[in-house]
């Protein structure tokens, strides 16, 4: 009785042992099969791989406030100076056709540079002049340049500069602007 109960514990064992063994190779296989390689429809151009998305930051003309607007542009063209690059790629159309730039017509970027973690944009002095000091206007342009260059990670703070001078700009209250500019949210 004894030898019959231990047999049917190890007979019981064994199926046990071969159920679980069936269902891992199952479970194994079907990994496998989930690891195999995808191969693309259409071969992908050098060009097509160098594409990045950047996000811009435009005013929209229904509520006057910032909206963000993504773009595909090439990578290769922020390798020189991608600070500059991307206050200048503000001053294009956008493409949505309910924004429109923050920054006044014919405002040129002199020089961009980082140092730590400050942007620091030296625009020309049509940046002041063409906005007819309506700081309603220039604090939405202040923070698109703010907004936009906040996007890269390395960029924590934002400093402008007009013709290589620093000046204070204003809210639409009048107070005045830090010069170090964070995210506005």
């Amino acid at each position: 009785m004894k030898k019959e109960r231990i047999l049917l514990i190890l007979i019981g064992v064994i199926l046990c042992i071969m159920i679980i063994l069936t269902f891992l190779s199952v479970f194994k296989k079907d990994k496998e099969e989930e690891v195999s390689e995808i191969t693309p429809f259409e071969e992908i151009t050098e060009e097509e791989e160098r594409q990045t998305m950047i996000t811009l930051y435009y005013v929209n003309t229904e509520t006057n406030t910032l909206m963000p607007e993504a773009r595909v542009i090439d990578a290769k063209d922020l390798l020189e100076n991608p600070y500059k690059t991307l206050v200048q790629e503000l001053l294009a159309i956008p493409r949505n056709e309910k924004l429109k730039s923050a920054l006044p017509e014919g405002v040129k970027v002199n020089d961009a540079v980082l140092e730590g973690n400050v942007a620091t944009i030296d625009l020309s002095k049509e940046f002041i002049e063409n906005q007819q000091n309506d700081n309603s206007k220039i604090t939405l342009s202040v923070y698109a340049i703010v907004n936009t260059l906040t996007e890269l990670n390395e960029v924590k703070f934002v400093k402008i500069l007009v013709d290589n001078e620093e000046k204070q700009f204003f809210d639409e209250n009048g107070n005045i602007l830090d010069s170090l500019l964070t995210r506005f949210s």
